[in-house]
């Protein structure tokens, strides 16, 4: 989906807020509009009123985990694209728990360089593909 201005749409969640907010100045730079969020619940709540084209999800979230986020956000908007990504090393039994439940997803391993994420970015944009996740 892109927005009534002709701008691609990015939810960025992360609950360090300096990286989030970081991360979407970055994009912001690009001419991408954006949303942040701090929690998966806070992203819920921006979802019910805003779709992404794309969401940047750090996996290691408070309450929810960007997984099961990414499980939600593709149930509901399937066209979404998702970059997981974390900073941990023990996420493999998350991806273990949603592959068991059909969803596979692969992990960015932070630190991520901003090339890179506007390269992928503007990659999975311009093909259309999803080399990231899918669910």
């Amino acid at each position: 989906m892109i927005s009534s201005a002709g701008r691609r749409r990015i939810l960025v969640v992360d609950d360090e807020a300096s990286i989030a907010d970081t991360l979407a100045l970055i994009l912001s730079t690009r001419g991408y509009e954006l949303r942040v969020a701090y929690s998966a619940e806070q992203a819920i709540d921006i979802l019910s009123e805003w779709h992404p084209d794309l969401a940047i999800m750090d996996v290691m979230l408070p309450l929810m985990n960007g997984i099961d986020l990414a499980i939600v956000l593709k149930a509901n908007y399937p066209s979404c694209r998702i970059i997981l990504f974390s900073g941990q090393p023990d996420t493999s039994r998350l991806l273990d728990e949603a592959l068991k439940k059909g969803h596979h997803f692969d992990i960015l391993a932070k630190p991520i360089h901003p090339g890179f994420i506007l390269d992928t970015v503007s990659d999975m944009f311009s093909t259309g593909a999803e080399p990231i996740a899918d669910a």
